[in-house]
């Protein structure tokens, strides 16, 4: 099993990095209109709309746009979901959604987290999949591309008053790269299996019937107790199934490639028709990190380095084995409470594991999923090992910046870069320095609301719920692993990542309202500060490379950059993370 661990990282990681080099020198050709198609094909647009691509924006203006157009956009979904149940395309005849409902699923495919308190193959229309999530799975990857962009050009730019056009941005993120990336991945998908049309879901016979355990939930959907605490469950028998149908190869597609996450299905990528085989799941995984991994070498090439952005890609990497390395040890090793119950333990930790996938694909894709801001996921994370868990956990909660989303996760960890570099000026007691710009005290402001922004949300949002009755009704678990089902959630949420432990049951007033405000205020507060910076930088004139300058291409910075990320982002949630991972692992195991 370890063999197979080694040879299909190798192979991920391998395939990445041939696919994200040609493609970053594409990014950067794409964004500065260097390509001769591209005023051919822009022009219709740009007359259409109104849009001059050289009316470029000083930061206000380019943030002002860009929140204005998805808060419009959550506006849109919301109605959407509302009136459903009397518009088209409907052939499960499926009501409108709850408003509470509505609000959260509205903000959460809007602001990239695709975070789901709801089945989507019995809740949402086909209408609603495709004008609705799936057109904001493209629209809300955009956003964070444009965001990267526009940091970019601050720090390439010399003295300038602008950092873009947010709608050239935006469009060209979605026209140019997005939509023909997707429609190959999309074709690449069905190929293998994953399912594509329009058709209404059709029931059929098992082979032989099934007797289920189900929990006994109230009205509200809370999980009701016993006496004990326990979860009340009740025998039923199950004859027949229902196969959902619909455009799925077309959502799938841009789910993993936006690191978007919401399944057409509940069981996300653990379902045979989102995610057939190793071919599929290969393709579902390189597509997470594909774009993200490029935008570093984008990066490089348009600050006139390369090497700049081979530094921050390298960072990302040894993170990322790092994580893999800790979940895998842990998915590898045998559940005690199995053991006694007579599972094999040369296994591992089997459970909620697809057959499919084994122990090693699920590693991979669990840690994937958790890096970047994707949230899809082919096993269950509540069934994880309790370090596995929190390191699926950490890796949202550093700030989803190992690779991380389209744009977010690569801004996220240019803010860690600057804060490196500021670090080492102080140690050396000259002024901070990066790719040629001073770091001066209003753009160390900028980053630090951006890095303490989450934080404070996920902390915060589960203080509150631990210590009300609305938030501990959801819970079926106690002790530590159902303080780690809150954590996780507004982990998820904050950050916008979407995955879930999934023993929390999040569909409520209580949690569609507290974790739909995490998730907006976790996307544009960080947003807003990250285009400040960008404006501020670009307005800031070069300043000359001297002996003192410190190297940012260097190992030495790969290093200083990984101690970053590990300072502020992991000892932020030590604390919290002692009460629920680490304490459940040290109890599974006895050990006082």
């Amino acid at each position: 099993m370890k063999d197979t661990m080694l040879l299909q990282s190798a192979v991920y990681l391998g395939l990445l990095t041939l696919l994200a080099w040609p493609l970053g020198a594409y990014m950067k050709k794409l964004f500065e209109g260097e390509y001769r198609w591209q005023a051919r094909l822009e022009a219709p647009v740009w007359r259409a709309f109104g849009v001059s691509p050289g009316d470029e924006m000083p930061w206000p203006r380019y943030a002002l746009g860009l929140v204005a157009f998805n808060a419009l956009g959550v506006l849109f979904l919301y109605a959407l979901q509302r009136l459903q149940g009397v518009l088209p395309l409907n052939p499960q005849d499926f009501s409108a959604i709850p408003p509470d409902s509505a609000f959260n699923t509205a903000i959460s495919f809007v602001s990239n987290t695709n975070w789901q308190d709801y089945a989507g193959e019995t809740t949402m229309s086909h209408l609603t999949q495709m004008l609705g999530l799936t057109v904001q799975n493209f629209l809300s990857a955009a956003s964070g591309i444009a965001v990267a962009i526009a940091l970019i050009r601050g720090f390439a730019r010399r003295e300038a008053q602008a950092i873009g056009n947010v709608w050239v941005d935006l469009t060209r993120a979605t026209l140019g790269l997005l939509l023909p990336l997707a429609t190959v991945i999309a074709l690449m998908l069905a190929s293998q299996g994953v399912i594509q049309n329009l058709a209404a879901s059709v029931t059929v016979p098992l082979v032989e019937p099934l007797v289920v355990k189900e929990a006994v939930v109230d009205a509200a959907g809370a999980p009701q107790k016993d006496g004990a605490g326990r979860a009340v469950t009740r025998d039923r028998t199950v004859a027949e199934q229902t196969l959902a149908q619909g455009p799925v190869a077309s959502q799938e597609a841009i789910k993993m490639l936006g690191t978007n996450g919401g399944g057409f299905f509940n069981a996300n990528s653990a379902h045979p028709y989102e995610n057939p085989n190793a071919v599929s799941n290969l393709i579902e995984m390189l597509a997470i990190f594909l774009i993200p991994a490029a935008l570093c070498f984008a990066f490089g090439r348009m600050v006139g380095d390369a090497r700049q952005g081979v530094a921050i890609f390298a960072a990302m990497a040894v993170l990322f084995v790092g994580m893999l390395a800790t979940l895998y040890w842990a998915e590898s090793s045998a559940n005690p409470v199995l053991t006694a119950l007579g599972v094999d333990p040369g296994l591992g930790n089997m459970e909620g594991k697809e057959a499919r996938f084994g122990v090693a694909a699920s590693s991979l894709f669990a840690t994937i999923t958790t890096a970047a801001s994707c949230g899809a996921v082919n096993t269950m994370h509540d069934s994880l090992m309790p370090i596995g868990g929190m390191v699926a956990m950490l890796q949202m909660q550093l700030g989803e910046v190992v690779f991380g989303g389209v744009g977010s996760g690569f801004y996220g960890m240019l803010l860690f870069a600057v804060v490196a570099v500021f670090v080492a000026g102080l140690m050396i007691g000259r002024t901070p320095e990066y790719l040629g710009k001073k770091i001066g005290s209003f753009e160390i402001r900028m980053v630090m609301i951006a890095l303490l922004a989450t934080p404070f949300l996920v902390l915060l949002g589960s203080a509150i719920a631990v210590v009300s009755d609305a938030g501990l009704a959801g819970l079926a678990n106690p002790g530590a692993h159902g303080f780690s089902e809150i954590l996780y959630a507004f982990s998820s949420a904050a950050n916008n990542n979407g995955s879930a432990f999934a023993g929390l049951s999040a569909n409520t007033p209580f949690y569609n309202t507290l974790l739909g405000l995490a998730m907006w205020f976790g996307r544009f507060a960080i947003i807003v500060p990250v285009l400040a910076l960008a404006g501020s930088l670009a307005a800031r004139r070069a300043v000359q490379v001297s002996s003192g300058t410190l190297a940012t291409h260097t190992p030495l910075f790969v290093v200083l950059l990984i101690g970053a990320v590990a300072v502020l982002g992991a000892l932020t949630y030590l604390p919290a993370l002692a009460l629920g991972p680490v304490v459940e692992h040290l109890s599974l195991f006895g050990i006082r």
